[in-house]
């Protein structure tokens, strides 16, 4: 499976309350519980006016259904190419 990261524009999402996100969190996962194991929602950061959630999933069209029948936005779908943290630096000393 490919990793994808996935923009959400929902005007005010950085404001939400814990009961909102858990709500948002709960309707998320009741729908990958009939999508079988070619999507799993890693995790998501919420900002400002949006929410960016990396998924790793066998298709974009996965993506973009998993956000139709959760009826949250899925503004910007796209591939994580590669990964790089700290540690990426120490390879080539």
């Amino acid at each position: 499976m490919r990793k994808c990261v996935i923009e959400r524009i929902l005007p005010g999402a950085g404001g939400m309350t814990n009961e909102q996100l858990t709500e948002l969190a709960g309707a998320s996962d009741e729908v990958l519980r009939g999508r079988g194991t070619d999507i799993q929602w890693i995790q998501s950061q919420v900002v400002d006016d949006k929410i960016y959630c990396l998924y790793a999933a066998t298709s974009e069209q996965l993506v973009r259904e998993h956000a139709r029948l959760g009826g949250f936005p899925a503004d910007s779908v796209r591939r994580v190419e590669a990964t790089i943290d700290p540690t990426t630096a120490e390879l080539i000393r």
